[in-house]
Formats: C-alpha cells, structure tokens, sequence
C-alpha cells in the first residue's frame, strides 16, 4: 500500500480521461482529444493506456510537459516507440507492460492488459494497457479499452460504457467479472444526454451491487 495517509480524490475530465490527487501529488490518465485543453498540466505524470486519439492527444502532453519540467509518462512499448525520437516528449517516456508495478506520482500501479479490443476483423488491434492504482482505501482500475479483468481485487471501476468495439451486454457481464464496489462511467463523449440516460437505467438495474455513476467533466469524488 502506499505512505500516503489522505483520501485520493478523482475528477473526471472529459471521456476517458481522469485525474487523481492525493496528498499533494496528482496522476492523469488518458488526456485525449476529446478531453478539455490543460487537463494534465500540474500532474506529477501521465499514464496513457493507448495510442488512440480520444486517449492520447501530443498537445496536452507538451502542456503538461511545459509545466512540469520533470514530468514522466509511463505508457506501453508502442507508444514509446512512437515518442523516442521527439525531442520533447521522448526522454519523458516509461515503457511499462503487463505484470509490471511502477510507483508512479507516489501511487503503487499494477499494470494490467495487452490489446485493445477488437473493434472489427479489417481493423488491426494495437497495444493497450490498463492501470490499477492503489489509494489508501482501496484500488481503482483504468482498463482503457480492453475489457481485462484484474487478478487483484478492484474497488471502483472506471468502466468504458460506450465504444465502437463494445455493446451494453459486454459492459455488463465485464463489471460482474471485476466486482467493483463502485463503478464510474468513462468513454462516454459520443453519448448524448438522453443516450447516457439510457445506459444509466440499463446499467442501475444490471449492476445493483456495484454502486453505477457518473461524473460530468469537472466532478470529483473522493474513493
């Protein structure tokens, strides 16, 4: 577990992108295009789970990067070699992949995953990674898009509810497999209001137990 004593706050930023602050210290996940501008400037690091634009956007990385001169991002070996030969963003680079336990912003991280889920058989499936994150209390999951199933034990479940690659049945029966506690709505930015509505019912009286919400861009809870 890691040393430090405060609750780990998390804010939602805009589709699949999320920040989490404790005691000081602040880790963003997958600031994308579709995620407001300056979402990761202040963080301590970065974790990106996948290359896809709505994840990973090179402009808030520079931001971020431009406002923390010691800013690392820690990301998977295709991402990685993408970055190495840019001047600005290669040095900043953490190749991690499953198995792997970084400290990352003072928080203990498992990562977990290795592909993308399949969107179709035309379309070639590329690397993702998802990032467990250890607070005092518990532990949250970021799987990015990839349906994984942690083998230790998650708490709250940021859940990818609305994709190209997925349908709500999927998203259903994958939070049983996790059995969060909690469960937080991302990759929902191609949702309307009354679509997310819609989710929300279905997913209420599917997941009783798993404490379903979601968070509008700028919201925080504490978990």
């Amino acid at each position: 577990m890691p040393d430090k004593d405060g609750p780990v706050r998390i804010t939602k930023l805009g589709h699949a992108c999320v920040r989490l602050e404790q005691d000081g210290a602040t880790l963003v996940i997958d600031p994308g295009g579709f995620t407001e501008p300056g979402a990761a400037e202040g963080a301590d690091a970065v974790a990106v789970t996948h290359e896809h634009a709505d994840h990973l956007d090179l402009d808030q990385l520079r931001a971020a990067a431009r406002a923390n001169p010691d800013l690392a991002v820690y990301t998977n070996a295709d991402i990685a070699a993408r970055l190495a030969a840019t001047d600005d963003l290669g040095a900043r680079i953490v190749t991690v992949a499953h198995g792997d336990t970084p400290r990352i912003a003072g928080f203990d991280v498992h990562v977990y995953g290795a592909r993308h889920a399949v969107i179709h058989d035309d379309i070639p499936v590329i690397a993702n990674v998802g990032f467990r994150v250890v607070g005092t209390d518990g532990a949250l999951f970021h799987p990015g898009d990839a349906l994984t199933v942690p083998e230790d034990p998650v708490d709250t479940l940021l859940l990818p509810v609305q994709a190209p690659w997925s349908k709500i049945a999927e998203v259903a029966d994958y939070t049983r497999a996790v059995r969060p506690r909690s469960t937080i709505a991302i990759h929902d930015a191609l949702l309307s209001e009354l679509g997310a509505g819609v989710y929300q019912r279905n997913l209420n009286a599917l997941l009783p137990d798993s404490g379903y919400e979601r968070l509008h861009p700028g919201q925080s809870r504490e978990f």
